[in-house]
């Protein structure tokens, strides 16, 4: 009897700040509630609402570099003057047993992750104009304007880098972003 099972799909979301990109990964969990969200490391402080474990694991500074210094990354960067990451056993354990994962990272961290794991599905998350994504960024109300500038100015940049990236969606009309990148998992999970 064959006991070979079959490793699972990472599918990796990308885009800039405010583009909506946590909002299309909880749409495609909510569709597919078999796949694992992929809860990053980070040194910054808790937004309000966020808990410690779902959003994110809140973790030191000190803490954060030390695992660096173990190696224990599958990626992590720093952004906006904070450390963010996934572990590697994390992901291994998820992945190694068949299941499917979802990790919400920017740029980077997307390279870093390529570099181990070059099956991995891509997807970048493009806002419909920098106007709209400022605005966007204005309304959601969790940011100073100097720090909404800086996001603008990475979004620049990382938008420059989405020919990385093996699929494209773009989020102008939330309910056909989501049927878009639901179809796209739905093709991979599938098979």
């Amino acid at each position: 009897m064959n006991s070979y099972i079959k490793k699972g799909e990472i599918f990796i979301f990308s885009a800039p700040s405010g583009t909506g990109k946590t909002t299309l990964c909880n749409a495609v969990l909510k569709k597919f509630p078999e796949i694992q969200f992929g809860i990053s490391h980070t040194t910054r402080k808790p937004r309000k609402g966020e808990t410690h474990g779902k959003e994110y694991y809140f973790i030191s500074t000190n803490e954060f570099e030390n695992k660096i210094k173990k190696n224990l990354w599958a990626e992590w960067a720093s952004v906006h003057g904070n450390y963010y990451g996934t572990l590697a056993d994390t992901l291994n354990k998820v992945i190694d047993i068949g299941k499917n994962i979802i990790l919400d990272i920017d740029v980077k961290g997307a390279k870093q992750i390529l570099k181990q794991y070059p099956e991995s599905i891509t997807i970048f998350i493009m806002p419909p104009d920098l106007d709209e994504l400022k605005k966007r960024l204005i309304l959601r109300k969790t940011d100073e304007a100097d720090v909404i500038n800086i996001r603008i100015e990475n979004a620049k940049k990382e938008i420059l880098q989405k020919n990385l990236y093996k699929h494209i969606i773009i989020n102008d009309k939330l309910l056909d972003a989501v049927k878009k990148i639901t179809d796209l998992v739905n093709s991979y999970i599938k098979v």
